[in-house]
């Protein structure tokens, strides 16, 4: 699998298979000239066979070691070369995980060595070939099989046969497709009949340093042909009958064979040149050849018969014998045998009862068996036997031929042997030959004498028991018995234990077998002790039997949980989704089994941490934020699975590392403040001091400062670092007024964040009409940030303007503004008692602007027409305003009259922008943080934090003096639909048509 930042593969490593753990494969770092420093390398593919370095790079085998011939991918490459995968994935520590880890995929060719066995299907090897085969034909030998390749498979075969057969077969060996195909090659003629089979040695050695090999045995069985005849085991059958014998009455069975098999072998037997009175007498099973009583027969008629039976095989070209049988007719018996038994030589019989030492030789007697019968003939012939499955037989004792009386020894066949069997009861049945036989027995019981001739024997020969650690010194393990098939002082044995080493921790009791431990054993630190005892018996020669005793040490609670380490610290990112892994711990439990089975608990359990027990990975139940909470705290319980539990604990802290999720806000200054400066203020003065926070750490927190707009003229600079404003050039005459610098305040984060403020710098001689300057700054916080407001627009206008009324408006604008003051304080004196009130209208107010026409779409004038005063003297003071002014905001548009504003009250002047703020009939203009605004293209301030992001939002109310009304509007307007008043700024502005907003500059 290749992930989208994976690299070709074209790392290859070669290593050996079967390396000890810990061996050094490849360096990542060293070899693929990737970094060694501040970066983590993790295998993510290889395991369990690799492990990586996390610093470094480097690859190594583990306790698993890497077994060529076991690895799934490569059981059936045969010659083929194979390969392990392996990923890495590499992660910059410096620039943190979201930089996204780099993965590395690599391969590792696993070498072969020389580390199996060729070995055959199975150790006997079974080959069939015809007889008469003709010399040189091959037969295929099934081939050996070797798990390495290579050179390390198998190399060569190699044939040894015994004496009757070198002659006969050679070894051929063929190559095919590279392997070795060993075939048997005949050399001579193979002839069933002379031996049916051959037992050969076939030996394969591998190509390894050094070599291993192994054989096994070829049995090679010659199959038959038909080419022979059937034979009868005699050459004469001979047969008596009794007379009178009953139909169906089995007389004898001939039995012809035939070397051949199969069909070739399997016979048909018939009569043959049998006379009238044969076939009317007797018949013959054509399947066994027995032949049959078939009428009756009478001695006295027939004392013989005379006749041929044929064997025929069944095969293709069958062949057939015959062999000639004589049958003789004799009386009926009606004597039974005799049988006695006696004592012979040293054996004495006492009550029919022999006894004999269990070391006498094969052949021994114990008894001597005479057998007689008083009928004549072969009525009188006695057959004695044996009965039973008894090591005794019955072997003539002389070369008498008389069959009237017959001597027998009863001697051993076998070593006789005390513990397998004791004694046997001996029955002896004796038959003579006549028709139908008669029969009698007799028994003899033998007695067997013991001897020291067994050695003492465990049951079973592996003791294997549990015993639990933190015993007391002294207490049972267990019995040892061991038996002796002996008895008497043959049977009585003294025990011990063989191991010195043993003997420090084990004692066994001589007599009885009982092994009892000397100390307290500690499973943790020993889990099995194996020794051996020996069990002698008293007997001369003494023998001696041993038995494995194997102690398993079982396991008590007797060791609290650990943690690999004292306590653990890990680090998170914030914002993590909750249930995602934070760390893992290692906690281990000496002890075994139930009481080594440990459960994890947060303690305390306040929800905000779970432990998956099965992987030891601690998750979180919540997602973090690092400004709220940097660290947390709190233990693990480990609880063991013993009775009773035992439990241990450790401490865990969580470290939240930051990430850049919260923009700068500035502190000062804020949007609606100014800074007032001269026009002689010297460059490198400083105009204002920006200052922002951010509530993020590290990089995230530290800012940098640009400005983005309003500095058309390159007037002003900041630092990137600090934040200090300065004047970068010298005012001009143009550059009186206001100017509005848009500052972007950016964080160092990964990907940054930033917020954008507003620094307002008033340039003007004066600044005493702080009215006019708070309208003027009002106004630009709602004017787009894309347009520039740097200076006086109206700059040329007011040059000559200045010069046509030099010198009258000096003079003019004194007097008319000393006449307005009185006026107007004695007008408001003499209408209210608390003097001024915010918001209230007043019915002689020379300020206030008629109401236009209501049906609205007025036509432009030619001439702004100032609003007609209620007496001269308000009228010219008016005028002389205006003409100090020089300054129209908005055209007469619907007969709404102008505003005039001046730059410069003299001092005394009325607070005109108080008095349009509590009189104008534009709704006022609220600051709200976080407001939504109506759409990007009137928004004034864009991009702000919360804090600092400010729409205006219309109500019907009038504001106090700290807020601001908008100098320009339209008489009874309705409330805003689409029009914002910085839409202003794209209207004629002034009674001259050269003076207009031009690349978004006044």
């Amino acid at each position: 699998m290749v992930s989208c930042s994976a690299v070709p593969t074209d790392i290859l490593y070669r290593v050996p298979e079967e390396q000890p753990p810990n061996t050094l494969i490849g360096s990542l770092a060293a070899d693929e000239g990737l970094p060694d420093t501040g970066h983590l390398y993790k295998l993510e593919v290889g395991a369990p066979y690799l492990r990586v370095d996390g610093k470094t790079g480097d690859i190594y085998t583990t306790e698993i070691p890497i077994d060529r011939e076991t690895l799934s991918d490569c059981q059936n490459l045969f010659d083929e070369k194979c390969f392990l995968e392996f990923e890495v994935s590499i992660t910059d520590m410096v620039k943190g995980i979201g930089s996204g880890p780099r993965l590395i995929e690599g391969l590792i060719e696993v070498l072969d060595i020389n580390d199996n066995t060729p070995q055959f299907a199975s150790p006997i090897l079974s080959l069939a070939i015809p007889e008469n085969t003709h010399i040189g034909a091959l037969f295929s030998i099934p081939m050996a099989s070797d798990k390495d390749s290579g050179s390390n498979g198998v190399a060569e075969y190699s044939l040894s046969t015994g004496p009757d057969a070198v002659q006969l077969f050679n070894l051929q060996v063929t190559l095919d497709t590279d392997e070795k195909l060993p075939q048997l090659m005949v050399m001579g003629n193979l002839d069933r009949e002379k031996k049916d089979s051959y037992d050969l040695n076939i030996r394969v050695v591998d190509g390894g340093k050094p070599p291993r090999a192994s054989s096994a045995l070829l049995r090679v069985t010659v199959t038959d042909q038909n080419d022979n005849a059937p034979k009868f085991e005699r050459n004469h059958y001979e047969a008596e009958l009794p007379e009178n014998s009953p139909l169906g009455h089995s007389v004898l069975q001939v039995r012809a064979n035939d070397a051949d098999t199969g069909t070739n072998g399997e016979i048909d037997y018939t009569l043959h040149q049998a006379s009238e009175t044969v076939q009317r007498l007797l018949r013959i099973d054509r399947a066994t050849g027995t032949i049959y009583v078939k009428g009756l027969v009478d001695r006295e008629e027939t004392s013989f018969l005379k006749f041929f039976v044929v064997a025929k095989d069944r095969g293709p070209n069958s062949k057939s014998s015959k062999v000639l049988v004589t049958i003789i007719v004799k009386d009926q018996n009606d004597n039974a045998p005799a049988i006695e038994i006696r004592g012979i030589g040293l054996v004495i019989h006492q009550d029919s009862v022999a006894n004999i030492s269990e070391d006498m030789p094969i052949g021994t007697p114990v008894a001597l068996v005479q057998v007689s019968d008083r009928d004549e003939g072969e009525n009188a012939v006695v057959t004695c036997v044996v009965a039973g499955d008894v090591p005794f037989q019955l072997r003539p004792a002389s070369e008498s031929a008389n069959d009237r009386k017959r001597k027998y020894f009863l001697q051993t066949t076998t070593l006789l042997d005390y513990e397998r069997i004791k004694d046997y009861r001996i029955e002896i049945v004796a038959v003579d030959s006549g028709n139908p036989a008669l029969s009698s027995t007799n028994s003899l019981k033998v007695q067997v004498t013991d001897m020291n001739d067994n050695t003492p024997t465990f049951s079973p020969a592996l003791v294997e028991v549990d015993f639990p650690e933190g015993n007391q010194p002294g207490d049972r393990v267990l019995d040892v018995v061991a038996t002796d098939a002996d008895s008497g002082i043959n049977a009585e044995m003294i025990y011990s234990i063989i191991e010195p080493e043993a003997t420090r921790l084990f004692e066994v009791n001589a007599n009885s077998g009982e092994i009892r431990v000397k100390n307290t054993l500690d499973r943790e630190e020993r889990e099995h002790y194996k020794f051996h005892v020996a069990a002698a018996d008293k007997g001369l020669p003494s023998k001696t039997g041993t038995a494995t005793v194997v102690i398993n040490v079982l396991d008590r609670n007797d060791n609290e949980p650990k943690f690999m380490l004292n306590g653990y610290s890990f680090s998170v990112i914030e914002n993590m989704l909750p249930l995602n892994p934070v760390g893992v711990v290692t906690v281990t439990d000496a002890d075994k089994g139930e009481n080594s089975r440990v459960t994890l608990f947060v303690d305390p359990d306040n929800g905000k941490f779970v432990i998956q027990n099965d992987t030891r990975t601690i998750l979180s139940s919540i997602s973090f934020d690092r400004e709220k909470e940097s660290t947390y705290s709190f233990r693990l319980k480990a609880v063991d699975g013993g009775e009773p539990p035992r439990s241990s604990y450790v401490g865990v802290t969580i470290n939240v590392l930051d990430e850049n999720d919260n923009a700068p806000y500035v502190t000062k200054p804020s949007n609606s403040s100014y800074t007032y400066l001269t026009p002689v203020t010297p460059p490198e003065t400083r105009v204002e001091v920006m200052e922002a926070e951010d509530i993020d750490a590290g990089p995230n927190a530290e800012l940098y400062y640009s400005i983005t707009g309003g500095n058309p003229y390159g007037l002003f600079q900041i630092s990137p670092n600090s934040g200090e404003i300065t004047l970068a050039q010298a005012f001009s005459g143009k550059h009186n007024g206001l100017h509005r610098l848009v500052v972007k305040v950016s964080d160092r984060g990964k990907p940054p964040r930033h917020t954008t403020a507003l620094v307002h710098v008033f340039v003007n001689e004066t600044k005493s009409n702080v009215s006019l300057i708070e309208a003027l700054v009002g106004h630009s916080l709602y004017t787009p940030l894309d347009r520039d407001i740097a200076g006086d627009p109206n700059y040329a206008y007011s040059q000559q303007s200045n010069i046509m009324y030099g010198s009258l408006a000096g003079a003019a604008v004194v007097i008319l503004v000393i006449v307005a003051v009185v006026v107007i304080r004695h007008h408001l004196q003499k209408d209210t008692k608390s003097g001024y009130q915010a918001g209230k209208k007043e019915s002689k107010d020379l300020y206030a602007p008629k109401q236009g026409p209501k049906n609205g779409k007025g036509k432009k004038s030619k001439k702004p027409k100032a609003p007609k005063p209620t007496k001269p003297l308000e009228e010219d003071e008016e005028a002389s305003l205006q003409k100090g002014l020089k300054f129209n905001l908005i055209n007469d548009v619907n007969d709404s009259p102008r505003i005039h504003l001046p730059l410069n009250y003299p001092p005394g002047s009325p607070d005109l922008g108080r008095h349009y703020r509590s009189n104008s009939p534009l709704p006022s203009i609220q600051l709200q943080p976080q407001s939504p605004s109506a759409s990007k293209k009137h928004q004034a301030v864009q991009d702000l934090p919360a804090t600092n992001t400010f729409v205006g939002t219309g109500d019907t109310n009038s504001t106090g003096s700290d807020q601001y009304s908008d100098y320009s509007y339209k008489a009874n307007p309705p409330k805003y639909n689409n029009k914002q008043v910085g839409d202003y700024a794209n209207m004629t502005m002034y009674p001259r048509e050269n003076i207009y907003w031009t690349n978004q500059v006044w």
